[in-house]
């Protein structure tokens, strides 16, 4: 899933395969269910038959396997309750929080574009069930206190430019952001494939406004201020978090295969594609 600024990016994050443990409501609701087994079990094992005056023999199994620990009265109609136990045991201890990777980068610097373009975005392709991306376009640029140029960067006005119109298509776009950055990082030129790549529920007209005006600003004072506030301070970019804390050792590991990495750290149960099954990225919405 992809987190970024403003907005969850879900999935669209941005943040493609379905989900190999259990969440949110379905976690909770398994829980309930093993008390509730618990509790039902004990009551059957001590009430003998016929103490209430009537047996009633148990209902025959009607349902298929798949379904037997979909609800508890399921799973007493087919005497399943113990295993419908165990496997809500198991699937909660598979629970695992994703794998978080922020990047710091600049919309037309060469080595952030590879980056993008060749590791973040496939691994994000594959692997979104067990990661997050955030997305800072900001990197080596200064805050300018001039109202006309409130922003000076690395390369220029060009991508000063390009670096508020990425935030707005964050902050606008959400779960299409992620997908309209890749196109924009990885076309000829960065600022041009820009406007052809509106989600289809925002008008670039409102891309374009809020690059050029005080949304834009703010969204950008923002990521200045989240990339200032690194510790230790960044000295290049692309710069990566991993989990929130950067290092040298995990700065080389990603670069060299972020995809093996994010398998590698992830602590639940891997996702097929960790252990070798194929995928096939789709680029064709560029």
């Amino acid at each position: 899933m992809m987190r970024l600024i403003g907005r969850s990016f879900g999935r669209n994050s941005v943040e493609l395969s379905p989900l190999l443990h259990m969440r949110g409501p379905q976690i909770s609701n398994m829980k309930h269910f093993g008390a509730l087994s618990v509790f039902l079990l004990i009551c059957i094992l001590y009430i003998e038959p016929g103490v209430s005056g009537t047996s009633h023999p148990k209902p025959s199994c009607r349902y298929p396997p798949s379904q037997w620990c979909r609800s508890l009265e399921i799973a007493i109609s087919c005497n399943v309750q113990k295993q419908c136990m165990e496997l809500n045991a198991t699937r909660t201890n598979q629970a695992a929080p994703p794998v978080s990777v922020t990047l710091y980068y600049e919309s037309l610097c060469p080595d952030s574009r590879v980056f993008i373009t060749q590791q973040l975005f496939p691994t994000w392709t594959m692997l979104q069930d067990i990661m997050t991306v955030t997305l800072v376009p900001y990197g080596n640029a200064m805050e300018n206190p001039s109202a006309s140029s409130p922003f000076i960067c690395q390369h220029g006005e060009a991508e000063c430019r390009g670096n508020l119109i990425e935030a707005c298509m964050i902050h606008l776009t959400g779960p299409s952001a992620f997908q309209i950055i890749y196109c924009m990082e990885s076309a000829e030129n960065v600022l041009n494939a820009a406007q052809p790549l509106y989600a289809p529920a925002v008008s670039w007209s409102s891309v374009d406004a809020c690059s050029r005006g005080g949304l834009g600003r703010q969204l950008m004072h923002a990521y200045a201020a989240m990339t200032r506030a690194l510790h230790p301070a960044h000295t290049h970019v692309p710069w990566l978090t991993v989990n929130g804390e950067y290092t040298e050792e995990n700065e080389d590991k990603v670069l060299s295969s972020l995809f093996h990495f994010v398998c590698r750290l992830y602590k639940g149960v891997k996702p097929p594609v960790c252990t070798g099954a194929q995928v096939r990225l789709n680029r064709s919405f560029c």
